[in-house]
């Protein structure tokens, strides 16, 4: 039976004193102090051997521990979590395992190893709830990409360019750029498509130079003009809701927490440096939680959709009302005129009718539909 209350080793004394003392009643103290005989006359047999030493708290560990993890194990996981210290007890284990270890230990363990030699703020517990995400079921049908939030070097300012698989996570493209602009991403996205080829679709927010805040539902940009020309479909986040594009914004706070976190980097080269090298861990090495502790590399393939060095002609229906937008980013359709986009300047789109709903039409430019015009409702003032 274990020893009670307050301060273990004054109880200890306390009780050798009582029951060392003539005519003692030993059973009885034991009974009184809350232990039984055994661990009494244990103490006083211990006490006459070592003196005040026995008073003293004794481990508690067994003398064999035949599920310890092995000491090289433990060096390994230590090593891992300092090289990526961002890395929790599923990615380490799964490292582990992934590089040829037997015997690796369980990620609790790994967590538990970590905790004991200090290397997990509370803070980072409390920051590693799962998040739950839609997946699509194949690689390219859907490309996020995204600039996350600037910050400075020694010479310039530097804007990072983050291109993500949906389905695979894998990392399409990192770039330090110092400008967000329709140019910089095209240059970034050309190398990327001759390499990966095309996704079905691309989702982004809704700024510059994706879309336009003030028209989030049809925006359509000299960017997203030369996609749609390749046969992309675009897709915009809902406004305020960051969420939508979750999976970059979720790399975004792995870049953070993996590269960028209390570093400071003289110029642009400095920082492709650092992201070209931690790429190929993000991709090739680092398990990912969301896909079942598997390396990006390992979802991903190539679309077999390969990338066309010339843009493919503009072909609409001939059932299609084709129409040429104009300056003003206007065009007039059946008597009406309505605003487009100053960015399709004398480029043609086209006016399809809805079935079974006389008077409505959908305005298209090549496959990507831009607006909506319902002739039962009298026109909106321009």
């Amino acid at each position: 039976m274990p020893w009670k209350t307050r301060n273990h080793m004054s109880l200890r004394q306390e009780f050798v004193e009582l029951a060392t003392q003539e005519g003692a009643n030993r059973r009885e103290l034991c009974r009184r102090f809350g232990i039984s005989p055994k661990t009494g006359y244990a103490l006083l047999a211990r006490y006459a051997a070592e003196g005040s030493a026995a008073l003293e708290d004794r481990s508690r560990r067994p003398l064999n521990s035949p599920t310890q993890t092995d000491a090289t194990l433990e060096t390994a996981v230590l090593a891992l979590r300092r090289e990526h210290p961002a890395w929790g007890g599923r990615k380490i284990s799964r490292r582990l395992s992934d590089v040829g270890y037997s015997k690796v230990p369980a990620p609790s363990t790994v967590t538990a190893i970590l905790h004991r030699h200090g290397l997990i703020s509370p803070q980072a517990s409390d920051a590693s709830t799962p998040w739950l995400r839609f997946e699509h079921p194949q690689p390219n049908m859907l490309w996020q990409i995204d600039f996350k939030g600037h910050f400075d070097t020694l010479a310039t300012r530097c804007h990072a360019l983050t291109l993500l698989d949906d389905h695979s996570r894998f990392n399409l493209t990192l770039a330090a750029c110092s400008r967000q602009d329709t140019l910089t991403v095209q240059q970034h996205l050309i190398p990327v498509f001759r390499r990966y080829g095309l996704p079905m679709c691309i989702n982004s927010d809704n700024g510059s130079p994706w879309g336009c805040p003030s028209q989030p539902a049809n925006a359509i940009t000299a960017l997203t003009i030369w996609l749609i020309r390749l046969g992309i479909r675009i897709s915009h986040s809902r406004p305020y809701h960051p969420q939508t594009n979750g999976k970059d914004e979720r790399f975004h706070r792995s870049l953070q927490a993996e590269v960028l976190a209390g570093r400071t980097f003289t110029d642009l080269a400095q920082v492709q440096t650092a992201f070209d090298r931690w790429r190929d861990i993000y991709n090739q090495e680092r398990p990912h939680e969301g896909i079942g502790l598997e390396t990006p590399v390992r979802r991903y393939r190539f679309s077999e959709r390969s990338y066309p060095e010339c843009l493919p002609e503009i072909v609409y229906s001939p059932d299609d009302h084709v129409v040429t937008v104009g300056w003003d980013g206007k065009v007039v359709f059946k008597g009406r005129r309505l605003r487009v986009s100053n960015a399709l300047l004398k480029l043609p789109i086209a006016f399809r009718a809805v079935p079974q709903n006389d008077g409505l039409y959908r305005a298209y430019f090549c496959h990507q539909r831009i607006m909506e015009v319902d002739f039962r409702k009298p026109p909106t003032a321009l």
